[in-house]
């Protein structure tokens, strides 16, 4: 029997704004029980600041969510207990690894509800954290939008919450569009196909022009060394200060501690829906297409889609069956391969991959700028520290590329970050139809940046300092994971000269 197509009503999806609610999130819990947890939020940057916040939250009744009764505000209470609870363990000196009764209690009970982990997940900090200036201007319009919740009140917090808003309200449409592209392969319905896939070519360009204006109101250094610190899990941050991870105290002392994946943008559900939709494959970082294998550095534990399929766990219970539902029925890949004669088809199809693959290299610009640039300026200025100075430095996420063997850069997500975001890019091209297209969408060395007569797609450029740039057809880019940085290889001797000077 053929899997029926999903309603996007049965896994609580707009068909305006996607993966966004469909009513606005609230900006305050309505019962006055909930006013502890209100006041907390509405002052969390001024105890951050005074460091009062772990003795406020210490001294916080345990508070019952018998009186939470929609689902609105159950989102707003996993929202504010999330950053409370992140504030708590990274808002002072040193980390705390074991959060109080008063925010555990009450997190893991809405945590079970609504299917989600205790932490701050994309979710808490970007779905359900945001409100319209005016109710008359559209939620994908970056202008009229706010954020309810920050951890250090800065422009630059809102406006890298705000991004990722608005690019989920621009991909709303997005979702109802192409499920209606799987409904009409079905039918062998290939215009209203090519259709779809030109529209949805055409926003996601759009909305990697959204990505783009990242660098508008969002300082790279505000960024790496305020807001980001405060987005980490527990998981992989022994050099961080958390060894076993984190403990939610639940008064039993029976619990153990937990590493969770802090906020990442790979637990938007709308990015994977993408990939599934286009039938694009992720593979084990490190692992070779061409024959399965797996290099050294690849875990032979993780499964196929490991860290995006882990990130599922990280998204809202029924958004995640909502994913789990398309990949049964997703069909476009499949139905465009079985009718390659057809040009327009062919051309949508693969002009959607190509979009998808710029709107990675995008966000691969924006990691080089905000991470990888200054965990090296970082790593510069503690070497010239005094031990007395290191030794009272704050310690997070922000400065641990100083502490122990490792030199693996992570994300606040817990994964090497360059091998992923490189592999995933790359992946994305790989299921093009025609040759010609997939020949534009490899990655493999082409002789002065030609493969067959036909020139390579855009790759990076590598600045001294790390950043990285889209430089037109030619060359070829490479990551060291050792440093955490982007090296550019060409294929003429000039060039050659040029990059070993850097």
């Amino acid at each position: 029997m053929i899997p029926t197509i999903p309603r996007l009503s049965d896994y609580d999806i707009s068909p305006q704004n996607g993966f966004l609610p469909s009513e606005l999130p609230l900006e305050i819990l309505p019962d006055a029980y909930y006013q502890p947890w209100e006041t907390v939020a509405r002052n969390l940057q001024s105890l951050i600041l005074a460091k009062r916040l772990r003795k406020i939250i210490d001294a916080l009744p345990v508070l019952s969510t018998e009186f939470l009764l929609t689902e609105a505000e159950w989102r707003r209470a996993y929202s504010i207990l999330g950053f409370m609870a992140h504030a708590y363990v990274w808002g002072g000196d040193q980390p705390a690894d074991i959060v109080p009764p008063s925010v555990s209690i009450p997190f893991l009970h809405i945590c079970k509800h609504l299917e989600l982990p205790p932490v701050a997940t994309y979710a808490g900090v970007c779905l359900w954290n945001w409100r319209p200036l005016f109710d008359g201007e559209p939620v994908g319009l970056l202008e009229n939008l706010a954020t309810h919740m920050t951890f250090t009140g800065s422009l630059d917090e809102s406006w890298f919450y705000l991004i990722s808003v608005a690019i989920e309200a621009r991909a709303g449409p997005i979702i109802p569009m192409m499920i209606e592209a799987i409904g009409a392969a079905r039918q062998g319905d290939s215009k209203k196909v090519v259709e779809c896939l030109r529209g949805f070519a055409e926003r996601l360009d759009e909305i990697g022009g959204l990505l783009e204006r990242m660098y508008e109101s969002c300082d790279p250094h505000v960024f790496y060394h305020r807001i980001r610190p405060f987005l980490a899990g527990g998981k992989n941050m022994r050099d961080a200060g958390l060894p076993n991870g984190v403990m939610f105290d639940d008064g039993t002392g029976k619990q153990p501690y937990v590493q969770f994946s802090g906020g990442s943008n790979a637990q938007s559900s709308v990015i994977q829906f993408f990939d599934i939709i286009l039938g694009v494959e992720h593979r084990r970082t490190g692992e070779n297409q061409s024959d399965g294998s797996t290099s050294k550095t690849a875990s032979p534990q993780a499964p196929p889609n490991g860290f995006l399929l882990e990130m599922r766990q990280y998204m809202p219970g029924p958004h995640r069956r909502f994913l789990e539902h398309v990949e049964r029925v997703a069909n476009i890949r499949e139905y465009v391969n079985s009718r390659r004669h057809d040009r327009a088809l062919v051309t949508a199809y693969d002009a959607c991959l190509a979009m998808l693959r710029a709107l990675r290299d995008k966000h691969i610009q924006i990691v080089s700028r905000y991470i990888i640039i200054k965990s090296r300026e970082s790593r510069s200025a503690s070497r010239s520290l005094s031990p007395k100075e290191a030794a009272t430095q704050r310690l997070n996420l922000a400065n641990t590329v100083r502490q122990g063997n490792s030199k693996k850069l992570r994300g606040t997500g817990g994964t090497a970050l360059i091998p992923f975001l490189k592999q995933a890019r790359d992946e994305t091209g790989e299921p093009a139809i025609d040759a010609w297209a997939r020949r534009l969408l490899n990655n493999g060395p082409g002789g002065a940046g030609l493969s067959e007569g036909v020139a390579m797609l855009g790759k990076m450029k590598e600045h001294f300092t790390g950043e990285v740039e889209v430089v037109g057809l030619a060359g070829t880019w490479s990551v060291d994971d050792s440093e955490g940085g982007v090296s550019l290889t060409h294929h003429d001797d000039e060039s050659r000269k040029g990059a070993n000077e850097m």
